[in-house]
């Protein structure tokens, strides 16, 4: 009888949570197949300082209360595998995999995490081992490839519509003319901007204009196109990704001085909205504020989608059951087999064919020159962001997991 270990890697998610609860569930009604379930503790970095937990001890509050509990429960980490297989960091996670008599390695995570995956079903084969390495997507940008999209982005969506709905409700409340800018996470695929036109109500409603990084941004443009919407509105709302960039390729945050980067190498990006904040001032001399979402847009659990929830218990059960099949190498994806009613099934798609690579929002889903999104994505998307959880509460406040 073999061990399972399942880690939680990159940044966190509203249903990071939902996963790790599939995983343990179904993990724990496999006894027979299964000794015991693992927690890695700060995803593979930690593992490797030997930090890991038995989640069969943990009580039936807290398991349920995983599924409404924000943040990474086993905590995170950005940790790179090294390229090259014979490594000796390799020897000595298959050491520690032996010594725990590890069968089973789970990792929930988005594109980075999925390329540890890749890496260590690869050195499996280098150090002999027959465990099997699965993936379990997540990620609130959804451009994980192979899959129709990505557990977390429903709620993040779902959060991004309903703050835009309310800033701009806000901001309607005044006579003179206005704008708001509104900065919304995404490096290289816009999903989550474009997220903002489900707040629409009617024709002509706020958000006037949507820009993606999927397409070139035009300064120019935009301010003649700010000026344009006055003509039958005073109080504008524009919805930005953060990644978006000149027809250069230049970073439009860039702009304000140059990006850092991260331990894989990618740029930080923060701040378009706060230049074209400058910008609309000065070249307008209107009112005008930016507002960035941050960190919000992945940890709010009043905003969690019930579908995403579920959707992410799902995957997490799926590649339980996957592993145990004897597969190994692959990623649990999504296939939406009907739009209305909505309906999906679970899959499992080659992780090497998907990591290190990006969906990006499809251009026949950008509409108006690069300023707005499609009745397609709409159909896509909407569903993604139903229902509402029962979320336990204390003292007024939602009552979460807590890991001591």
């Amino acid at each position: 009888m073999k061990n399972l270990i399942v880690g939680q890697s990159g940044g966190p998610t509203a249903v990071i949570n939902s996963s790790l609860y599939g995983v343990i569930q179904e993990g724990l009604a496999h006894s027979e197949e299964i000794g015991h379930v693992y927690g890695m503790i700060n995803g593979i970095q930690g593992f490797l300082k030997g930090k890991y937990m038995d989640l069969a001890e943990l009580d039936s509050q807290t398991l349920t209360a995983l599924r409404t509990t924000p943040g990474a429960y086993l905590g995170s980490c950005r940790y790179k595998l090294p390229e090259n297989l014979s490594d000796p960091v390799y020897a000595e996670l298959f050491w520690k995999f032996e010594e725990l008599s590890i069968g089973y390695f789970l990792y929930i995570g988005g594109n980075d995490s999925m390329d540890t995956v890749s890496k260590l079903s690869r050195a499996a084969e280098i150090h002999k081992s027959s465990i099997r390495f699965i993936g379990v997507p997540k990620t609130i940008d959804n451009d994980l490839i192979l899959t129709d999209h990505t557990p977390g982005f429903g709620s993040a969506a779902k959060y991004v519509a309903a703050s835009v709905c309310e800033i701009g409700l806000d901001a309607s409340g005044y006579e003179a003319k206005s704008v708001t800018i509104i900065e919304i996470m995404g490096r290289h695929a816009g999903w989550l901007t474009a997220a903002a036109a489900l707040s629409r109500k009617f024709e002509g409603d706020n958000p006037i204009l949507i820009y993606l990084p999927e397409v070139a941004f035009d300064q120019e443009d935009f301010i003649r196109r700010i000026e344009k919407a006055f003509e039958t509105k005073n109080s504008l709302i524009v919805c930005v990704s953060e990644g978006i960039h000149d027809a250069e390729g230049k970073f439009i945050c860039e702009y304000t001085g140059s990006a850092g980067t991260d331990t894989f190498g990618h740029k930080m990006l923060t701040g378009c909205g706060k230049y074209l904040e400058n910008l609309v001032r000065e070249r307008l001399g209107i009112k005008v504020r930016s507002v960035e979402l941050n960190l919000c847009q992945r940890c709010s659990i009043f905003s969690q989608s019930l579908t995403d929830a579920r959707e992410a218990a799902l995957a997490g059960s799926s590649a339980v059951e996957a592993a145990l099949k004897g597969e190994s190498g692959k990623m649990v994806s999504f296939v939406r087999t009907s739009d209305e009613p909505y309906e999906l099934t679970c899959s499992l798609e080659d992780v090497n064919s998907i990591c290190n690579q990006e969906k990006k929002v499809p251009l026949e889903w950008i509409t108006k020159d690069g300023t707005d999104v499609s009745e397609e994505f709409l159909t896509y998307a909407r569903p993604l962001i139903q229902g509402n959880p029962a979320i336990p509460m204390k003292n007024g406040l939602p009552d979460y997991a807590y890991r001591r």
